[in-house]
């Protein structure tokens, strides 16, 4: 008990001087720049002006653009497709990549609590045996002492004095580097919903496309019924049934490369959930299961720049970049250390704690550079310059995602183009098709009409499949492009087993 006491009342003046110090070190002031935020740029629209209403028909509903409007969180909800919402947090839960995004996260930030120790003074606990003898020629005249058994014990202070606020530089720096993961992390959560939402929307354009080339095929077996029934009674050739067969036989190649690109569009997807292709159970998702948003609401530009997790992992990187400048900055200046300790010696361990054996040392160290062959010198040089680099980064960044946002809203409005003039086209080639046919029947045209018919009806049944499934996949290209929500770091999942 005796020894436990005087071992706290040791600590206590070193615990007081830790103290001091580290209040010294928070008040010290920092060289090198100091990191402000960019200025959000001066820009009102990402494409010039227009109408920010899709052309309404009978066959394409109206999208509606809100500028200013808040993306829900959830922005896939949106389709209102609950199949599409399971499939994400399935992804959420077991997709590998955020998981590796998810511990270089937390890396970062016990990095970042390392770092911070480098801030404060550091104290040891010293214990030492050993068994010493003088040599003769060290002591000179006096005679040595014959070989002895000691025994020390005690705490010893470490403290750099960061008066150039080169530490501080240093913790800014990894904080800022932590910052960046956690926003690497927020864009490979929108990564991953992104491409969940398009993998989902592809498969369900192929099974349409797929669906459209079954009915097409049942078709050409009409066709080539009514042409062999013909032939049979005699009113056409051999010529006209070998057509119709031909036509049945090419429309019938156009089935495995659909069915290929579904199976891919699977196997993607299935990757995406964290799942082997074999074991996976992807829904059979189908275009008529997702609704087209109407209302579509639109970041300005001044707030996209706080919205996309890419810009804002480059402006983390930016500020680590500042802080490198400070930290190679300080570098050039002297460095102070002190040091202090205290311990029990004694010859015999039972006397170890006696008032009498106590020793102390306190040692104050400085240390310029002089001559380094001009290394600290290019260090700051190269921070400087990479310090331009990240600014000149993060500048593009925002240029690259203006232009992205404005890809996607000129695609959904020239999509919906699209999609009433393959509409119109359809039904065209319905109508021309069924008097064709009917004309056929009457002995007024001959075959060759018929299936001329049925290829531009095939083209416009599959443009119209096609440009459906495109509108979807802008609208979702267009949230993603807008940063999917505002990222929020306390709600991000950081951890499996949170």
């Amino acid at each position: 008990m005796n020894s436990t006491l005087r071992l706290l009342a040791i600590y206590r003046p070193f615990h007081h001087a830790a103290l001091a110090l580290a209040i010294a070190s928070l008040t010290a002031c920092a060289v090198g720049p100091e990191f402000k935020r960019p200025a959000a740029p001066v820009v009102t629209q990402y494409t010039e002006q227009r109408d920010s209403t899709t052309p309404v028909t009978d066959a394409v509903v109206a999208q509606q653009l809100e500028l200013g409007g808040a993306l829900p969180a959830k922005w896939w909800s949106l389709f209102e497709s609950e199949e599409l919402n399971q499939v994400i947090n399935q992804a959420v839960t077991n997709n590998q990549s955020l998981a590796a995004a998810q511990a270089t996260v937390k890396q970062a930030q016990s990095l970042t609590e390392a770092r911070t120790g480098a801030r404060y003074p550091e104290i040891d606990l010293n214990a030492s045996v050993g068994r010493q003898k003088y040599g003769s020629e060290f002591l000179g005249s006096i005679t040595p002492p014959p070989p002895f058994t000691y025994f020390a014990f005690g705490p010893s202070v470490s403290y750099t004095l960061d008066y150039t606020g080169g530490v501080a530089r240093s913790f800014e720096q990894q904080q800022a580097l932590t910052e960046y993961q956690q926003r690497q992390l927020q864009a490979a959560q929108l990564a991953v919903t992104g491409n969940v939402v398009m993998q989902a929307l592809t498969l369900a354009k192929h099974q349409a496309e797929i669906k459209t080339i079954e009915d097409l095929l049942a078709d050409d077996r009409r066709n080539l019924d009514m042409v062999q029934s013909a032939f049979d009674a005699g009113s056409v050739s051999r010529v006209d049934v070998l057509s119709a067969q031909s036509q049945l036989a090419n429309d019938a190649t156009l089935l495995p490369p659909l069915r290929q690109q579904l199976s891919v569009a699977r196997h993607a997807l299935a990757s995406l959930l964290g799942e082997a292709p074999a074991n996976s159970t992807t829904p059979d998702f189908q275009l008529t299961t997702f609704v087209l948003p109407q209302q579509l609401p639109v970041t300005v530009p001044s707030e996209l720049v706080h919205a996309r997790p890419d810009i804002l992992a480059a402006e983390a990187q930016l500020h680590a970049a500042t802080a490198a400048v400070g930290v190679a900055t300080a570098n050039l200046y002297p460095r102070i250390t002190l040091t202090a300790s205290f311990s029990q010696q004694a010859l015999q361990a039972d006397e170890l704690f006696n008032a009498s054996n106590r020793a102390w040392s306190l040692i104050s160290g400085l240390t310029a550079p002089l001559f380094d062959g001009g290394r600290l010198r290019a260090e700051k040089r190269a921070a400087v310059a990479a310090l331009s680099a990240e600014a000149a980064t993060y500048q593009q960044t925002i240029i690259h995602s203006f232009a992205q946002v404005a890809d996607a809203l000129d695609a959904i409005s020239h999509s919906a183009e699209l999609l009433a003039a393959q509409a119109q086209a359809l039904s065209i080639a319905q109508q021309n098709l069924d008097l064709t046919r009917d004309s056929y029947s009457e002995g007024n045209v001959g075959v060759l009409q018929v299936l001329d018919s049925e290829r531009a009806y095939q083209q416009a049944r599959l443009g119209y499949v096609r440009a459906q499934a495109q509108r979807l996949q802008d609208t979702a290209q267009l949230f993603v492009a807008l940063g999917g929500t505002p990222p929020n770091a306390n709600s991000m999942r950081l951890a499996r087993n949170e």
